[in-house]
C-alpha cells in the first residue's frame, strides 16, 4: 500500500486570491479614490464610525474592511499604513483577533443575531483599541435585523466601528445608509488588470504572453477576484508558459477571430459565412448567452468607433482590436453599423426565452441580412402609381365640357383650364390681352357653334375696374362662393370611390373597404372595422391626396378622420385645413374675381390638386356656369 501523505501537505496550497490578497493600501489594485480617502480620514483623525463599501465582486470591499481594521488598531501606524507586525495587525491578519467580529449577512439575517451582537459589543475590547464589526453581504439582513441595528448605528459606543460590504447596496434601506458614510468602488480597469496579472505571474515562475493576459483581462470584467480564479486554472493547465490559443482551449473560448468573421459577414451580407460561423461556435461548445454577448460588445465597438474621435476612452479594449475596430468602421457607414446593432440587439435578446436558441439566432441573422433589401411601403406604392400611370385607359369618346375652375398652379396666370381633346397635348397657360378685341376674328360659318365654345378666349390684362382699384380702394370686396351645391357623402360615395379610382387604383381600393363615411360638422369620418386597413392611409404623404381629391369631387371644405373600433387608430387630416385656406385663397385671387366680372360667370369647381387630373362627370358637371 503507498505511505499516507504527511498532514501539512493537506491544504497546503492558497489560491491566488487568498495569496495575494492585499495587505496594505498601497497594494489594493485601482479605487485609488476611495484609499486616498480612507488614508487621509486616518492621518486627520476623522475616521467615521460607520463605513459601507459596495461595488461589483471582486473589486476589494472586505479587504478594505479588513485593512482598515488593521490601520485603527495598529500600534504603529505610519502615514497611515498598518505595519503588519504588532500584535493586533498579526491576530487580524490570521484571523485569531477577538476583538474584530466578521459576520456573514447571508447566514446570520435574522434579527436574534443582531440582538447577540448588540450584547456583545457592548464590553470593551480585549487586547486592541477597538472592536471592529465587519458584515459582508448587509443587504441579506432582514427588516427587522437592520430595524434592530439602527438606534446602535446611530449611536454607537466610542470603542465600536461598524464597516458593511455589499454588491447590492440598492437593497439596503435608506435609513442604514443615512447612517453610513459610503464608498462606492468601480471596476478595475483594463490596464491595473493587466499589469497587475502580469506581476502575479512574473512571482508564480510562470510566462505568460500577452494574447493569453488580453483575454483574462477579458473574462475577469473589472473584477481581481475573478481574473485570479482564472489564473489558477490556466496554470494547472499550462504549466509554466502560456499562449493565448492554450487560454482559448482551457476556457472554452471561441476565438476572437470567429466574432470578428461572423461580425464582417453580417454586414457584407454573406448569410451563408455568417451561419457557418454560428456552426463553427456551437461545434465548439461555446455557450450560447456568452457568444451573444461577444458579439453585441464588438458590434458596440464599431458603433462607438464609428462616432467617436477617442474611442478608447469609451471601449476598455487593447490596442489591436481597436485597430481591428477602426478597420472595419472604415468600410462602412455609421448608419448601417447602428442599424445592423439594433437589429441584432433587438434580436438576441429574445433568444434567451426560445427553447431552442441557435434556431433564433439564425433567425436573426437571416433578418439582419435582408433588412437591407426590404423596400419601405411608401416606395412600393410609389412604384405602384408610376406603372399605373404608364398604362392606356381607354378614353371616352367626347370630352364634356367644363366651367371655370381655380386651380392649383405656381402662377397666377394658369387660373383657367380647358378641357383637353384625344389627339392633342394640354395646351399652355392662357396669355393674357390687353384688350378683348385684340383676340383673332373668325369666321362664323368656319367653326362649328361647339367648337367656337371650346376655343380659347384670351382675358384682359388690366380691365378697368382693376384699373380704378389701383388708384382708389375698394369699398367692399365679395368673397367668392362656389355656385354648384356640394354632393352627399352617403349616396355619392360609390362614385367618389371610381373618381379616385381613376388617379390612385390602390388607394380607391382601400376606400371601398371602410364600412361606412359621414361627413358632419366639416369633417369627413371614414369608419373601418380593422386598423390594419387604415394604416396606409393615415401617413401623411397620403393623406395630402386624399384630402384634395375629396375637396374636389364633394366640392366642400373638409377635414379627413379614420376611425374603428379601436380608438388608437382614430386621427385626423392634418392637411385638411391648410387646403381650405388654399381653396379660399384661390376663389378670391383677383385674377379669377376679374373673369368672373367680366364675362359675368360665377366659380363652379375650385380643384387643388394636380393639373393633369380629368373633370368631374355626369351629374357633377351638370347645372354648372360655363364660359
Amino acid at each position: 500500500m503507498p505511505e499516507p501523505r504527511p498532514p501539512e501537505f493537506i491544504l497546503s496550497y492558497l489560491v491566488l486570491a487568498r495569496k495575494s490578497r492585499p495587505q496594505t493600501f498601497a497594494e489594493v489594485v485601482g479605487q485609488q479614490a476611495v484609499v486616498r480617502t480612507l488614508r487621509n480620514a486616518l492621518g486627520q483623525n476623522r475616521v467615521p464610525h460607520a463605513l459601507i463599501f459596495s461595488g461589483v465582486r471582486g473589486t476589494g470591499k472586505t479587504t478594505l474592511a479588513r485593512i482598515m481594521a488593521k490601520a485603527l488598531n495598529c500600534e504603529h501606524l505610519e502615514d497611515s499604513e498598518p505595519c503588519n507586525v504588532c500584535q493586533s495587525c498579526t491576530e487580524i491578519m490570521s484571523g485569531a483577533s477577538v476583538d474584530l467580529h466578521e459576520v456573514d449577512g447571508a447566514s446570520n439575517r435574522g434579527i436574534q443575531d443582531i440582538r447577540d451582537l448588540k450584547e456583545n459589543i457592548r464590553f470593551m475590547p480585549t487586547s486592541s483599541r477597538y472592536k471592529i464589526i465587519i458584515i459582508d453581504e448587509v443587504h441579506m439582513l432582514s427588516t427587522d435585523a437592520f430595524n434592530a441595528l439602527l438606534k446602535t448605528l446611530e449611536e454607537p459606543p466610542e470603542h465600536v466601528y461598524f464597516m458593511f460590504a455589499t454588491t447590492e447596496l440598492h437593497k439596503v434601506p435608506v435609513t442604514v445608509l443615512s447612517r453610513c458614510q459610503r464608498y462606492e468602488l468601480k471596476r478595475v480597469s483594463r490596464k491595473d488588470l493587466f499589469d497587475h496579472f502580469a506581476s502575479l505571474s512574473a512571482k508564480e515562475g510562470v510566462e505568460i504572453d500577452e494574447a493569453a493576459l488580453n483575454i483574462v483581462v477579458r473574462e475577469a470584467g473589472g473584477s481581481v477576484r475573478d481574473g485570479l480564479s482564472l489564473l489558477d486554472q490556466i496554470f494547472s493547465y499550462c504549466g509554466d508558459t502560456v499562449t493565448g490559443n492554450e487560454v482559448v482551449e482551457v476556457l472554452g473560448l471561441v476565438g476572437q477571430q470567429v466574432i470578428v468573421d461572423i461580425a464582417g459577414a453580417l454586414l457584407a451580407g454573406d448569410l451563408a459565412a455568417a451561419l457557418a460561423g454560428l456552426d463553427e461556435v456551437y461545434r465548439y461548445g461555446m455557450d450560447i448567452k456568452r457568444f451573444i454577448n461577444e458579439l453585441l460588445s464588438w458590434f458596440r465597438g464599431l458603433v462607438v468607433c464609428s462616432v467617436s474621435n477617442q474611442p478608447e476612452l469609451l471601449l476598455n479594449l487593447p490596442a489591436d482590436e481597436l485597430d481591428a475596430l477602426r478597420k472595419t468602421t472604415a468600410l462602412y457607414s455609421a448608419q448601417s453599423l447602428a442599424r445592423m446593432f439594433h437589429l441584432l440587439m433587438e434580436g438576441l435578446e429574445k433568444t434567451a426565452y426560445s427553447t431552442r436558441p441557435r434556431f433564433a439566432v439564425e433567425m436573426v441573422f437571416i433578418k439582419a441580412v435582408q433588412a437591407g433589401e426590404v423596400v419601405p411601403v411608401a416606395d412600393l406604392l410609389g412604384r405602384l402609381d408610376d406603372i399605373l400611370a404608364g398604362v392606356a385607359l381607354p378614353e371616352q369618346a367626347e370630352q364634356p365640357r367644363q366651367p371655370v375652375q381655380a386651380q392649383k398652379s405656381s402662377s397666377a396666370s394658369a387660373a383657367v383650364d380647358r378641357p383637353v381633346g384625344k389627339d392633342k397635348p394640354e395646351p399652355p397657360p392662357v396669355e393674357q390681352k390687353k384688350k378683348v378685341t385684340d383676340a383673332p376674328a373668325v369666321e362664323p360659318d368656319a367653326v362649328s357653334p361647339a367648337r367656337e365654345r371650346e376655343e380659347e378666349i384670351p382675358l384682359p390684362e388690366e380691365p378697368p375696374a382693376v384699373q380704378q382699384s389701383h388708384a382708389e380702394p375698394v369699398e367692399q370686396k365679395k368673397e367668392v362662393v362656389p355656385a354648384v351645391a356640394g354632393k352627399d357623402v352617403r349616396a355619392d360615395w360609390p362614385e367618389f370611390v371610381v373618381y379616385v379610382r381613376d388617379r390612385i387604383k390602390w388607394m380607391a381600393a382601400t376606400l371601398q373597404r371602410a364600412s361606412s363615411a359621414e361627413l358632419k360638422d366639416g369633417r369627413l369620418t371614414i369608419v373601418y372595422d380593422d386598423s390594419v386597413d387604415c394604416r396606409i392611409l393615415k401617413s401623411k404623404e397620403n393623406m395630402i391626396p386624399l384630402t384634395e381629391f375629396a375637396m374636389d369631387f364633394f366640392q366642400k371644405s373638409l377635414q379627413i378622420r379614420f376611425k374603428v373600433p379601436d380608438a388608437g387608430c382614430e386621427t385626423d387630416s392634418e392637411s385638411g385645413a391648410a387646403l381650405q385656406k388654399e381653396r379660399r385663397t384661390l376663389a378670391n385671387d383677383p385674377l379669377v374675381l376679374t373673369a368672373c366680372e367680366i364675362f359675368n360667370g360665377q366659380v363652379g369647381d375650385i380643384r387643388v390638386g394636380p393639373r393633369f387630373r380629368k373633370p368631374l362627370t355626369g351629374a357633377a358637371a351638370q347645372g354648372k356656369e360655363e364660359l
